[in-house]
């Protein structure tokens, strides 16, 4: 079992929890994750890797609730419960080296697994551009610990409610435009905004990296379900990646595979909130 060592929410349905696992702590870095079950009949939940403390044995990770396990985490799992299962560190650490002037792209819940990557790649004496963006100010969180790590950071939101109204891509097209030298970009969000910007950077031959989401069920490369198109090659996101070359990724596959089981993610959550409903109504 493993402890949650604490709990707190970062905006609507998302949530940070800090969960004593030294073993992971001692050995994870930027770029990993863990795959973690809450209980014996619990589906396993791949989540990134956010920050470690080698004195707690603490690792960090965000979590935002738009299944039924999710859900029932932020619901149920809180300081001192504990999960049942937490595996990790798995995947590829992201390749830290000192490339010059980088950009950092981080979209929605992209904001957690892009913040390590960013501070390590300062500490590795890179200027580090970054940018981050969600719908809307409530959505958007980590700026400060983004602020920390980047010598500058551009704040996007889509309704402009906080920054300068407009997406990710539009800052960093400005950016590529300015005829600022930039070796290297991560983007790491929604697929659809990880291809708009490798779109971008594809047009001015800046190489791009994105970390993909796909679907992932055991995590070791032996169930095929984080299958992703690179090119001409197949490859798996949680053994090979999950981070790529975000100019080679089928997207298009991509976005189709993740809404594969949509139907019954829908179903299993419709079926946990009627349990819930039942549940408060019998308590009252």
């Amino acid at each position: 079992m493993y402890k949650i060592l604490s709990k707190r929410t970062l905006g609507p349905q998302v949530r940070e929890y800090v969960i004593e696992a030294p073993e992971v702590a001692r050995v994870a870095k930027a770029g990993q994750f863990i795959v973690l079950r809450l209980h014996e009949k619990g589906e396993r939940i791949p989540l990134t890797i956010v920050e470690t403390d080698s004195t707690t044995g603490g690792v960090t990770l965000v979590v935002q609730e738009v299944g039924k396990s999710t859900r029932e985490m932020g619901d149920r799992f809180h300081g001192g419960d504990s999960v049942l299962d937490f595996v990790g560190p798995l995947g590829i650490p992201s390749e830290i080296e000192q490339y010059g002037t980088v950009i950092c792209i981080g979209g929605g819940l992209g904001i957690a697994p892009v913040y390590p990557i960013a501070r390590e790649l300062k500490a590795a004496g890179n200027t580090v551009i970054g940018i981050i963006g969600a719908r809307s100010k409530d959505l958007l969180f980590y700026e400060d610990r983004m602020k920390s790590v980047c010598n500058e950071l551009h704040v996007m939101t889509d309704d402009g409610s906080k920054g300068r109204k407009g997406f990710t891509s539009d800052a960093l097209r400005e950016i590529l435009s300015s005829g600022q030298e930039i070796a290297r970009v991560w983007a790491i969000g929604p697929a659809i905004m990880m291809k708009v910007c490798s779109e971008v950077t594809r047009e001015f031959g800046v190489p791009t990296i994105v970390s993909l989401n796909s679907v992932m069920i055991d995590g070791t490369g032996m169930c095929g379900g984080c299958r992703v198109e690179l090119g001409e090659e197949t490859k798996f996101a949680c053994v090979d990646g999950p981070e790529f070359d975000g100019h080679k990724v089928n997207f298009d596959l991509l976005m189709a595979r993740q809404r594969f089981y949509a139907e019954e993610e829908r179903c299993a959550l419709e079926r946990y909130l009627s349990t819930q409903t039942k549940k408060q109504r019998v308590e009252a």
